[in-house]
């Protein structure tokens, strides 16, 4: 069986993505229009579903490194400030972002709250899960040496 290790993560995102918009208790919110993604960023997203790919890649991470907090992943999501003349300097990324969707996977029951951090529940590694085996199959139709995998 396949497992999220063994797949690209960016078709991964895109898939649990697809899946997370028709979901009970997952919806962008109504300031996701007009925030920046961190200090660092000068505009908002171009992308209009941002919000969810943005609450896959957290689904994702969690699964990956889990316990895992908010300052952890606002570390994940920051860059390179700029400032004018300056050297450059590390910035995190916005808390606010993280902070509601790891609420809104909790809601969904993908993530849970523990005293180390945010970790993955059964239903939400499950859930990883088959979307990965799902993508596997696909990527075993046009390259038949990845069935093993299967």
């Amino acid at each position: 069986m396949a497992t999220v290790y063994d797949v690209p993560p960016n078709k991964l995102i895109e898939e649990v993505s697809k899946e997370i918009k028709s979901m009970e208790g997952i919806e962008e919110p109504e300031w996701s229009k007009f925030v920046k993604t961190g200090v660092h960023k000068e505009k908002g997203p171009d992308q209009p579903d941002w919000w969810f790919d943005r609450v896959s890649a957290l689904l994702r991470s969690v699964y990956v490194e889990e316990p895992v907090g908010v300052s952890k992943l606002k570390t994940k999501y920051g860059g390179k400030k700029r400032r004018g003349p300056r050297p450059e300097k590390f910035v995190k990324g916005s808390g606010s972002i993280v902070r509601e969707g790891l609420q809104q996977l909790e809601k969904a029951e993908l993530v849970e709250k523990t005293d180390k951090g945010r970790v993955m529940t059964s239903e939400g590694q499950s859930f990883l899960d088959d979307i990965a085996h799902k993508i596997m199959k696909d990527m075993a139709k046009e390259n038949p040496e990845l069935s093993k995998y299967l």
